[in-house]
């Protein structure tokens, strides 16, 4: 269950932080107004909340995992919102990714 709860907040901070993103690129490169890059602040500020719930106690580690998501979830927001055609290399690339984050966030460990 803990597994499913982490992987559920690792899934909502990206929604936040690559959405916010997205959404001040919109505002200031598209040129869609300051209302966009405001949303994509407040955006950001909350996906800086979400990583607070996460089971594990360790900032560092979560961040670090959290960075695979960030590749992945990055490559299906522009393939969603902008039309994005990701290569083999993109996938594999993300694949490694997100590999690397279930070690760090879920390997068994020694009371560490």
């Amino acid at each position: 269950m803990l597994v499913l709860r982490s992987a559920a907040l690792f899934v909502v901070a990206a929604l936040f932080e690559i959405g916010g993103a997205w959404l001040v690129w919109q505002g200031v490169r598209e040129q869609r107004g300051w209302l966009w890059a405001t949303g994509g602040v407040l955006a950001l500020g909350a996906y800086g909340f979400v990583a607070t719930f996460q089971p594990d106690a360790h900032f560092g580690r979560i961040l670090a995992a959290y960075g695979g998501i960030f590749v992945a979830g990055s490559i299906l927001w522009g393939m969603v919102a902008d039309g994005y055609r990701p290569d083999r290399w993109d996938i594999a690339g993300a694949l490694v990714c997100l590999a690397g984050m279930a070690v760090i966030m879920w390997a068994p460990r020694d009371g560490g």
